[in-house]
Protein backbone atom coordinates (compact mmCIF):
# COMPACT_ATOMS: atom_id res chain seq x y z
CA UNK A 1 0.00 0.00 0.00
CA UNK A 2 1.30 3.33 -1.12
CA UNK A 3 2.12 6.66 1.18
CA UNK A 4 -1.72 8.80 1.96
CA UNK A 5 -1.88 10.81 -1.10
CA UNK A 6 -1.18 14.97 0.43
CA UNK A 7 -4.30 17.25 0.71
CA UNK A 8 -5.19 20.63 2.13
CA UNK A 9 -5.66 18.75 5.26
CA UNK A 10 -1.76 18.54 5.53
CA UNK A 11 -0.93 21.79 5.27
CA UNK A 12 1.05 22.83 8.71
CA UNK A 13 0.25 25.85 10.93
CA UNK A 14 0.82 28.96 9.02
CA UNK A 15 0.52 31.47 11.83
CA UNK A 16 2.76 34.50 11.60
CA UNK A 17 3.20 33.96 7.72
CA UNK A 18 1.89 36.35 5.13
CA UNK A 19 1.14 35.18 1.60
CA UNK A 20 -0.06 37.53 -1.33
CA UNK A 21 -2.20 35.40 -4.08
CA UNK A 22 -2.64 37.34 -7.16
CA UNK A 23 -6.46 37.00 -8.68
CA UNK A 24 -7.52 35.53 -5.79
CA UNK A 25 -11.45 36.47 -5.84
CA UNK A 26 -11.83 33.23 -7.99
CA UNK A 27 -11.03 29.75 -9.29
CA UNK A 28 -7.81 27.88 -7.92
CA UNK A 29 -6.65 31.37 -6.37
CA UNK A 30 -9.58 31.72 -3.39
CA UNK A 31 -9.75 27.81 -3.05
CA UNK A 32 -6.06 28.18 -2.22
CA UNK A 33 -6.50 31.33 -0.46
CA UNK A 34 -9.07 29.85 1.72
CA UNK A 35 -6.78 27.32 2.84
CA UNK A 36 -3.64 28.96 3.55
CA UNK A 37 -6.24 31.33 6.02
CA UNK A 38 -7.79 28.09 7.09
CA UNK A 39 -4.42 27.65 8.73
CA UNK A 40 -3.89 30.89 10.54
CA UNK A 41 -1.89 32.27 6.90
CA UNK A 42 -2.07 36.34 7.11
CA UNK A 43 -3.09 36.16 3.24
CA UNK A 44 -3.61 39.52 0.89
CA UNK A 45 -5.77 38.57 -1.83
CA UNK A 46 -4.50 40.82 -4.89
CA UNK A 47 -7.39 41.81 -7.32
CA UNK A 48 -8.31 43.58 -10.07
CA UNK A 49 -11.98 44.38 -8.69
CA UNK A 50 -11.92 44.97 -5.06
CA UNK A 51 -15.96 44.51 -4.95
CA UNK A 52 -15.81 40.93 -6.02
CA UNK A 53 -12.44 40.65 -3.94
CA UNK A 54 -14.30 41.54 -0.78
CA UNK A 55 -16.75 39.45 -1.29
CA UNK A 56 -14.17 36.21 -2.00
CA UNK A 57 -12.63 37.94 1.35
CA UNK A 58 -15.54 37.38 3.33
CA UNK A 59 -15.19 33.30 3.04
CA UNK A 60 -11.97 33.35 4.25
CA UNK A 61 -11.06 32.52 8.27
CA UNK A 62 -9.29 35.07 9.71
CA UNK A 63 -8.73 38.88 8.77
CA UNK A 64 -7.24 38.70 5.29
CA UNK A 65 -6.78 41.94 3.60
CA UNK A 66 -7.89 42.94 -0.01
CA UNK A 67 -5.80 45.14 -1.96
CA UNK A 68 -6.20 45.99 -5.85
CA UNK A 69 -4.05 45.01 -8.57
CA UNK A 70 -4.48 44.82 -11.89
CA UNK A 71 -1.45 43.03 -13.98
CA UNK A 72 -2.32 44.54 -16.92
CA UNK A 73 -0.99 48.04 -16.09
CA UNK A 74 2.41 48.26 -14.92
CA UNK A 75 1.38 51.47 -13.44
CA UNK A 76 -1.01 49.18 -11.16
CA UNK A 77 1.50 46.99 -10.43
CA UNK A 78 3.90 49.76 -9.31
CA UNK A 79 1.39 51.30 -7.29
CA UNK A 80 0.72 48.10 -5.33
CA UNK A 81 4.33 47.97 -4.82
CA UNK A 82 5.07 50.71 -3.77
CA UNK A 83 2.41 50.49 -0.83
CA UNK A 84 3.90 47.18 0.52
CA UNK A 85 5.34 47.19 3.89
CA UNK A 86 6.92 44.58 6.05
CA UNK A 87 8.17 41.39 4.97
CA UNK A 88 6.34 38.98 2.81
CA UNK A 89 6.69 34.66 2.95
CA UNK A 90 5.48 33.82 -0.14
CA UNK A 91 4.31 35.48 -3.30
CA UNK A 92 1.94 33.28 -5.37
CA UNK A 93 1.31 34.46 -9.04
CA UNK A 94 -2.20 32.89 -9.62
CA UNK A 95 -3.94 35.45 -11.81
CA UNK A 96 -4.45 34.69 -15.77
CA UNK A 97 -6.34 35.27 -18.81
CA UNK A 98 -6.42 31.82 -20.87
CA UNK A 99 -7.33 32.48 -24.91
CA UNK A 100 -8.43 35.49 -25.64
CA UNK A 101 -9.30 37.62 -28.65
CA UNK A 102 -6.63 39.51 -29.61
CA UNK A 103 -6.44 42.39 -26.87
CA UNK A 104 -3.58 45.36 -25.22
CA UNK A 105 -2.53 45.89 -21.75
CA UNK A 106 -2.46 49.71 -20.83
CA UNK A 107 1.01 49.09 -21.89
CA UNK A 108 0.42 47.80 -25.26
CA UNK A 109 1.58 44.55 -24.57
CA UNK A 110 -0.27 41.65 -25.87
CA UNK A 111 -3.25 40.73 -23.07
CA UNK A 112 -1.87 37.20 -22.28
CA UNK A 113 1.42 37.62 -21.94
CA UNK A 114 1.56 41.13 -20.42
CA UNK A 115 -1.34 39.74 -17.75
CA UNK A 116 0.31 36.58 -17.46
CA UNK A 117 3.94 36.50 -17.98
CA UNK A 118 5.27 40.51 -17.99
CA UNK A 119 2.68 41.54 -15.13
CA UNK A 120 4.31 39.35 -12.31
CA UNK A 121 7.44 39.75 -13.99
CA UNK A 122 7.23 43.09 -12.58
CA UNK A 123 5.48 42.35 -9.56
CA UNK A 124 7.76 39.83 -8.55
CA UNK A 125 10.92 42.11 -8.82
CA UNK A 126 9.53 44.69 -7.23
CA UNK A 127 8.36 43.16 -4.05
CA UNK A 128 11.43 40.71 -3.93
CA UNK A 129 13.60 43.02 -1.75
CA UNK A 130 10.68 42.15 0.79
CA UNK A 131 10.20 38.19 0.27
CA UNK A 132 11.68 36.36 2.61
CA UNK A 133 10.59 32.38 1.49
CA UNK A 134 9.69 31.74 -2.23
CA UNK A 135 8.04 32.84 -5.00
CA UNK A 136 5.04 30.31 -6.83
CA UNK A 137 4.11 30.95 -10.59
CA UNK A 138 0.69 29.05 -11.77
CA UNK A 139 1.80 27.85 -15.24
CA UNK A 140 0.21 24.95 -17.56
CA UNK A 141 0.42 21.87 -18.98
CA UNK A 142 -0.13 24.16 -22.53
CA UNK A 143 3.41 25.03 -21.80
CA UNK A 144 4.19 22.39 -23.93
CA UNK A 145 2.69 24.12 -26.95
CA UNK A 146 4.07 27.11 -26.49
CA UNK A 147 7.43 28.97 -28.26
CA UNK A 148 8.71 32.56 -26.69
CA UNK A 149 9.01 34.27 -29.71
CA UNK A 150 11.66 36.64 -28.88
CA UNK A 151 11.39 38.53 -32.51
CA UNK A 152 7.64 39.52 -31.81
CA UNK A 153 6.56 38.71 -28.37
CA UNK A 154 3.75 41.05 -28.37
CA UNK A 155 2.37 39.57 -31.57
CA UNK A 156 2.49 42.69 -33.54
CA UNK A 157 3.09 40.76 -36.94
CA UNK A 158 1.95 38.38 -38.68
CA UNK A 159 -1.86 36.86 -37.38
CA UNK A 160 -2.45 36.65 -33.69
CA UNK A 161 -3.28 32.61 -32.54
CA UNK A 162 -5.30 33.09 -29.13
CA UNK A 163 -4.33 29.54 -28.30
CA UNK A 164 -0.64 29.51 -29.20
CA UNK A 165 -0.48 33.03 -27.80
CA UNK A 166 -1.48 31.55 -24.27
CA UNK A 167 1.19 28.49 -24.57
CA UNK A 168 4.00 30.89 -24.94
CA UNK A 169 2.55 33.22 -21.67
CA UNK A 170 2.46 29.77 -19.64
CA UNK A 171 5.94 28.61 -21.44
CA UNK A 172 7.74 32.21 -20.34
CA UNK A 173 6.07 31.26 -16.56
CA UNK A 174 8.29 27.96 -16.66
CA UNK A 175 11.31 30.58 -17.86
CA UNK A 176 10.93 32.76 -15.81
CA UNK A 177 10.62 30.34 -12.53
CA UNK A 178 14.13 28.82 -14.04
CA UNK A 179 15.86 32.18 -14.62
CA UNK A 180 14.49 33.58 -11.34
CA UNK A 181 16.08 30.81 -9.72
CA UNK A 182 19.08 30.59 -11.16
CA UNK A 183 19.73 34.61 -10.43
CA UNK A 184 18.83 33.84 -6.63
CA UNK A 185 21.40 31.51 -6.27
CA UNK A 186 23.86 33.76 -8.10
CA UNK A 187 22.79 36.69 -5.68
CA UNK A 188 23.10 34.12 -2.18
CA UNK A 189 19.78 34.49 -1.39
CA UNK A 190 17.49 31.92 0.37
CA UNK A 191 14.76 32.92 -1.46
CA UNK A 192 13.36 30.22 -3.97
CA UNK A 193 11.25 30.14 -7.33
CA UNK A 194 8.87 27.64 -7.61
CA UNK A 195 6.10 26.66 -10.19
CA UNK A 196 2.95 24.43 -10.29
CA UNK A 197 0.32 23.95 -12.28
CA UNK A 198 -3.31 22.71 -11.15
CA UNK A 199 -4.52 20.25 -14.34
CA UNK A 200 -7.18 20.50 -15.44
CA UNK A 201 -9.56 22.50 -12.83
CA UNK A 202 -13.08 24.08 -13.85
CA UNK A 203 -13.05 27.56 -12.91
CA UNK A 204 -14.36 30.47 -14.27
CA UNK A 205 -11.10 30.45 -16.50
CA UNK A 206 -12.60 28.48 -19.25
CA UNK A 207 -16.20 30.75 -19.76
CA UNK A 208 -13.92 34.03 -20.68
CA UNK A 209 -12.32 33.34 -24.11
CA UNK A 210 -15.29 35.37 -25.61
CA UNK A 211 -15.86 32.65 -27.81
CA UNK A 212 -19.49 31.20 -27.74
CA UNK A 213 -18.43 27.85 -29.41
CA UNK A 214 -15.11 27.43 -27.06
CA UNK A 215 -16.77 28.52 -24.09
CA UNK A 216 -19.35 25.50 -24.76
CA UNK A 217 -16.79 22.81 -25.05
CA UNK A 218 -15.26 24.09 -22.59
CA UNK A 219 -18.58 23.80 -20.90
CA UNK A 220 -19.25 20.15 -21.61
CA UNK A 221 -15.64 19.38 -20.89
CA UNK A 222 -15.66 20.85 -17.02
CA UNK A 223 -18.44 18.42 -16.53
CA UNK A 224 -16.68 15.44 -17.69
CA UNK A 225 -13.37 15.56 -17.08
CA UNK A 226 -11.83 18.43 -14.78
CA UNK A 227 -11.21 18.38 -11.14
CA UNK A 228 -12.57 20.88 -9.00
CA UNK A 229 -11.30 24.30 -7.70
CA UNK A 230 -9.98 22.77 -4.22
CA UNK A 231 -8.15 19.94 -6.10
CA UNK A 232 -6.85 22.48 -8.83
CA UNK A 233 -5.55 24.31 -6.03
CA UNK A 234 -3.35 21.47 -4.28
CA UNK A 235 -0.69 21.96 -6.63
CA UNK A 236 0.06 25.61 -5.78
CA UNK A 237 -0.49 25.06 -1.73
CA UNK A 238 2.42 22.05 -2.01
CA UNK A 239 4.42 24.47 -4.33
CA UNK A 240 3.99 27.06 -1.49
CA UNK A 241 4.43 25.32 1.58
CA UNK A 242 6.54 21.95 1.22
CA UNK A 243 9.97 21.75 1.45
CA UNK A 244 11.10 21.97 -2.21
CA UNK A 245 14.11 23.08 -4.14
CA UNK A 246 14.44 25.44 -5.98
CA UNK A 247 12.75 25.62 -9.88
CA UNK A 248 10.53 22.46 -8.78
CA UNK A 249 7.64 22.17 -11.17
CA UNK A 250 4.70 20.83 -9.26
CA UNK A 251 1.27 19.57 -10.87
CA UNK A 252 -1.17 16.74 -10.27
CA UNK A 253 -0.04 13.17 -10.42
CA UNK A 254 -3.50 11.37 -12.69
CA UNK A 255 -3.47 10.62 -16.26
CA UNK A 256 -1.37 13.20 -18.01
CA UNK A 257 -1.08 15.34 -14.94
CA UNK A 258 -5.24 16.45 -15.32
CA UNK A 259 -5.94 15.55 -12.44
CA UNK A 260 -4.95 13.95 -8.89
CA UNK A 261 -3.15 14.94 -6.25
CA UNK A 262 0.21 17.24 -6.00
CA UNK A 263 3.68 16.29 -6.78
CA UNK A 264 6.81 17.02 -8.75
CA UNK A 265 6.12 16.54 -12.52
CA UNK A 266 8.01 17.14 -15.47
CA UNK A 267 8.18 20.17 -18.44
CA UNK A 268 8.95 20.20 -22.15
CA UNK A 269 12.89 20.43 -23.00
CA UNK A 270 11.88 24.05 -24.13
CA UNK A 271 11.01 24.92 -20.57
CA UNK A 272 14.18 23.84 -19.62
CA UNK A 273 16.10 26.74 -22.18
CA UNK A 274 18.53 28.77 -20.25
CA UNK A 275 19.69 30.82 -22.98
CA UNK A 276 16.13 31.51 -24.21
CA UNK A 277 15.37 32.34 -19.96
CA UNK A 278 17.91 34.79 -19.91
CA UNK A 279 16.88 35.82 -23.54
CA UNK A 280 13.17 36.15 -22.25
CA UNK A 281 14.21 38.31 -19.03
CA UNK A 282 16.64 40.58 -20.78
CA UNK A 283 13.50 40.84 -23.20
CA UNK A 284 11.08 41.37 -20.39
CA UNK A 285 13.25 43.85 -18.41
CA UNK A 286 13.17 46.00 -21.64
CA UNK A 287 9.52 45.86 -21.88
CA UNK A 288 8.74 46.68 -18.39
CA UNK A 289 11.41 49.04 -17.13
CA UNK A 290 11.75 46.85 -14.14
CA UNK A 291 15.27 44.33 -13.06
CA UNK A 292 16.27 42.04 -10.99
CA UNK A 293 16.67 44.06 -7.57
CA UNK A 294 19.38 41.64 -5.71
CA UNK A 295 23.31 41.68 -5.70
CA UNK A 296 25.30 39.20 -7.03
CA UNK A 297 26.88 37.67 -3.93
CA UNK A 298 30.81 38.75 -3.02
CA UNK A 299 33.00 36.24 -4.43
Amino acid sequence: MGAPKWTAADLPSLEGRTYVVTGANSGIGLAAARELARVGARVVLAVRDRGRGERAAATLAGEPEVRELDLASLESVRAFADAWSGELDVLINNAGVMATPERRTADGFELQIGTNHLGHFALTNLLLPSITDRVVTVSSGAHRMGKIRLDDLNWERGGYQRWRAYGQSKLANLLFTLELQRRLEQAGSEVRALAAHPGYAATNLQERTESFVQNAIMAVTNRVLAQSDEMGALPTLYAATQDLPGNSYVGPDGFQEQRGHPKRVGRSDAAGDEEVARELWRLSEELTGVSFPLAPAAA
